[in-house]
């Protein structure tokens, strides 16, 4: 691994207690000399305790400072409020549940390094993945100058030879390789194994985090204020975080939100991941819903097409780009009707959205019911206006049939 780093030189570590950043820990303090300090971003996917043994772990490691940061208000405030005005869902399928947690996780990361005045910020990404990109460019943008480094990608090391390392450092801790790769956060939990390698092949039961354990239905509701979800059944949340976990905690039981994505790496291969988002597709689906009956057609449609660059842009690791304040501008302003009531039938493994009660509806009975009675024009009117509506069509036609007849 090739660096400028001198012994004693202050390095901030992205830990998550996992095999590679436990790897990078005890490399950076044992072998190199380096002042560590270590942080856990929390983005909604540890418990109390898991943070607690996350920290007795780093300083087992040797670390100098273990700091763990709470990251979900931000987290949503910053990217996942705009995944959700958007109905994102990269290629209709994925609400990019682990892009957009990585790249609050680096923002957050870059943010301690230069509170600390590190000498060089560390991440244990490997070399095949997205993760890489995300953090690299994150921190060159936010701190630059600040040294990346990155061993388990620089020295290609194996799984193998991570563990031999640590078990002869004396490092204690669970080496046995899950069946699963399992990463949960606010929204959404990916899991990867061997049915995800290949084209063909679906996850089994038991490889879902969430069993199933509700049968029959149930009815929810969802209020909505602004595009923000505040409100489930009868429980109203200071924070949309809390309704998002909530909502979790219902819908999860049902096994909803499963899936394979199939998509295009930052890097350029293809690759195939699981996911179980209960909330966030019953939300992602309720909130399109409430739109649909609130905004206009156009308002739709533009959205709809910035949507597809901004899911896109930001699975890639473009959050810092300005363009993408430009259209969370234009996301946050479409919201201003977006206020009311969502009903959302959810049954096993399935949900099915009822329908909704706002009072900025636009499909107002005042105005007309489609296909029975219209109150704001008369026949005459629609005579006239299909004419007009249609006029240069028709102009075409008359004119590329008397060109035929020559």
């Amino acid at each position: 691994m090739s660096t400028t780093l001198q012994r004693g030189a202050k390095v901030v570590l992205g830990f998550s207690g996992g095999l590679d950043t436990t790897y990078c820990a005890k490399y950076f303090t044992d072998d190199k000399g380096y002042e560590v300090h270590s942080v856990i971003v929390n983005t909604g996917g540890f418990s109390e305790e898991e943070l607690k043994k996350i920290e007795t772990h780093a300083y087992k490691l040797g670390v100098k400072t273990h700091t763990a940061i709470d990251a979900v208000k931000s987290y949503y405030d910053n990217i996942i409020k705009y995944l959700i005005f958007g109905n994102c869902l990269k290629n209709n399928t994925y609400p990019l549940s682990v892009s957009a947690e990585r790249l609050s996780q680096a923002l957050s990361i870059a943010e301690h390094t230069k509170k600390l005045n590190a000498d060089a910020v560390a991440h244990g990404s490997t070399g095949a993945g997205n993760d890489q990109v995300r953090f690299d460019m994150i921190f060159n943008i936010m701190i630059p100058g600040v040294e990346i480094i990155t061993p388990i990608r620089d020295m290609k090391l194996s799984r193998e030879e991570e563990i031999t390392y640590l078990t002869n450092k004396g490092v204690e801790m669970n080496f046995e390789k899950s069946a699963y790769s399992i990463n949960k956060g606010l929204w959404g939990t990916s899991v990867g194994g061997k049915e995800t390698l290949n084209s063909k092949g679906m996850l089994p039961e038991t490889a879902w985090p969430t069993p199933v354990t509700k049968t029959g239905s149930e009815e929810v509701k969802l209020h909505f204020v602004k595009g923000e979800l505040f409100g489930v059944n009868d429980k109203t949340f200071t924070h949309p975080t809390e309704a998002i976990q909530y909502l979790q905690t219902i819908a999860g039981a049902y096994g909803l939100g499963r899936d394979i994505h199939v998509g295009d790496t930052i890097i350029g291969i293809k690759g195939r991941v699981g996911f179980e988002a209960a909330a966030p597709m019953v939300i992602l689906k309720a909130h399109h819903a409430l739109e649909k009956h609130v905004l206009t057609k156009w308002q739709l449609n533009w959205k709809d097409q910035l949507a597809l660059f901004y899911g896109n842009w930001l699975h890639e690791g473009q959050i810092m780009d300005p363009v993408m304040r430009d259209i969370e501008a234009y996301f946050t302003n479409s919201q201003q009707n977006v206020t009311g009531d969502v009903f959302v039938q959810l049954n096993p493994y399935h949900f099915q959205v009822i329908g909704i009660e706002s009072e900025f509806d636009l499909m107002s009975a005042k105005f007309g019911k489609y296909g029975e009675m219209n109150t704001g024009y008369t026949g005459d009117d629609v005579r006239g206006f299909s004419k007009i509506f249609g006029n240069q069509t028709s102009i075409y036609h008359k004119v590329s049939a008397a060109g035929d007849g020559k």
